[in-house]
């Protein structure tokens, strides 16, 4: 089983997972989805859903209604662009931002915990071999 790629990466998860939960999902009431998806619009000013979507790889309609719960709990809000009217754009709140920047800090030392095992050179051979493999889903 271990010569399965999909069986490796669901062993890895499943700690990764836990610790999320632990960590971040429970304290700051946010979905792995959710957490991303704040972290993805508070690092690209004026996003749009559409970019989202592709970005974090779900369809719109489970990205209108993440952004919907996220809305609903004053963590983002979504505007008409002035350039182009048809447009959305999708911005942190002050609420939003705070708690993303209290959830990075906490998600930071969870990482560093979760790779305490490896190397600094193991750990960035681990992200670019994932990188790489994550690259096949744009090809």
């Amino acid at each position: 089983m271990r010569r399965l790629l999909g069986y490796s990466l669901v062993q890895a998860a499943i700690p990764t997972t836990n610790l999320f939960l632990k960590n971040v999902g429970e304290p700051f009431d946010l979905r792995r989805a959710e957490y991303s998806l704040l972290v993805l619009v508070d690092a690209n000013r004026d996003v749009g859903p559409k970019q989202l979507a592709r970005a974090l790889g779900v369809s719109m309609p489970y990205l209108t209604v993440t952004l919907d719960r996220l809305e609903a709990r004053g963590l983002l809000g979504r505007s008409r662009s002035e350039v182009d009217r048809r447009s959305q754009h999708v911005r942190l709140t002050r609420k939003g931002a705070d708690l993303v920047k209290r959830a990075e800090a906490v998600a930071m030392s969870m990482e560093k915990e979760l790779l305490s095992h490896l190397t600094p050179g193991e750990g960035a051979l681990l992200f670019e071999l994932l990188q790489r493999v994550a690259s096949q889903r744009r090809a």
